[in-house]
């Protein structure tokens, strides 16, 4: 399961989109976050993917 955490981030006259989600790994069985700074109409692709 994904947590969204999504935070808009305003650099000259690009708007992006920094995106965090959570990821199980494989091996442990823990989590971790993944941070990715992206332009808005990419984060929900990105959060679907795995």
């Amino acid at each position: 399961m994904a947590k969204k955490t999504v935070a808009t981030l305003q650099s000259s006259s690009k708007r992006l989109t920094k995106a965090s989600k959570m990821v199980k790994s494989p091996k442990s069985g823990s989590y971790t976050f993944v941070e990715s700074v992206m332009p808005p109409e990419f984060v929900n692709d990105w959060l679907a993917k795995k």
